[in-house]
């Protein structure tokens, strides 16, 4: 590669170079769309009684498409955690604070509740990540299922949970592949690749981005998102197994990506190839549904008829 083609590269990625989205938006909404068929009335309605007093509401209305208000407000409240990365209400850690609005407990934007960078390879030499979405999933499980919480704390963990189930399944936001030195690749925002079956500018991106994007373009929704989330239920079925945790779905995509996520090249800038864009296809849409699936169940658990555990 040239040296004009390397500065271009580098160019390219710099507006990446915080964490990018664990899925895009239509990832996310997909996931819900899965969720969502699969609840029961008590739970639906339980959860849009929630949904409703968020501060967002409206805005989530606004945005959404078809005439029933509670499904709008899943599917959107999906990609919340998300949409706040731009919003300047909210501040990064490391920022001035701004100013604590009506319904928040404060304005941080919580990056590193999205990701944890388990090693790849095991066991190696590597920094501690400060990532914690391994924690912050239980505990957002725990908000939303104790008697004790007040309806302020369940209604600002609600989105959050949606959202970071559906991240715990993206195989880049459980992983980081270390050097022997001990530097991390940020869950492969680090390694830039070329992908010839995108579109510029994401023809020259990085690993994370592309696993990102994998379903769908993000401004997706209505019936066509609605259409696909419908075909990815009936293709992969729930999940078999009792131990359905964060730490087992975190685990699975930690697998994937030591194994799967990675091109098998060691080119500094590696080339998507045509069987490994249809394999990882095939993962993104399995792991998308299998959150959703798992979203559905979890949220069953945690709302009744009286909208608590």
């Amino acid at each position: 590669m040239g040296r004009r083609r390397q500065w271009c590269w580098l160019l390219l990625l710099l507006p990446w170079s915080w964490p990018a989205n664990a899925w895009n938006a239509a990832g996310h909404r997909l996931i819900a769309s899965i969720a969502w068929r699969q609840l029961d009335p008590p739970s639906r309605a339980a959860i849009g009684q929630l949904l409703r007093q968020h501060p967002d509401y409206a805005q989530w209305q606004s945005r959404g498409r078809g005439d029933d208000s509670e499904l709008i407000a899943f599917v959107e409240a999906s990609t919340w955690p998300d949409d706040i990365r731009q919003d300047p209400r909210f501040y990064s850690h490391g920022e001035p604070p701004t100013p604590t609005l009506a319904g928040y407990p404060d304005m941080e934007r919580r990056r590193h509740w999205h990701y944890v960078n388990w090693p790849i390879p095991p066991g190696g030499k590597h920094r501690p990540s400060d990532g914690i979405l391994d924690r912050q999933l239980p505990a957002l499980i725990d908000t939303l299922g104790q008697r004790g919480t007040s309806t302020a704390e369940r209604v600002y963990a609600l989105p959050w949970l949606i959202h970071l189930v559906g991240d715990a399944h993206q195989p880049l936001h459980a992983a980081s592949r270390y050097s022997a030195d001990g530097v991390g690749d940020r869950g492969g925002n680090e390694l830039a690749i070329d992908n010839p079956f995108a579109a510029p500018p994401d023809a020259a991106s990085n690993l994370h981005r592309y696993w990102d994007n994998l379903p769908g373009p993000p401004w997706w929704r209505g019936e066509s998102l609605a259409l696909k989330a419908e075909a990815l239920a009936r293709r992969y079925p729930p999940p078999g197994g009792r131990d359905e945790t964060p730490a087992k779905w975190l685990l699975e995509s930690w697998r994937i990506a030591d194994r799967q996520a990675y091109p098998p090249t060691g080119a500094a800038v590696p080339t998507i190839s045509a069987t490994f864009d249809a394999r990882s296809r095939d993962i993104a849409d399995q792991r998308i549904a299998q959150a959703g699936h798992r979203l559905a169940a979890l949220l069953r658990r945690l709302f009744d008829d009286s909208g608590r555990r």
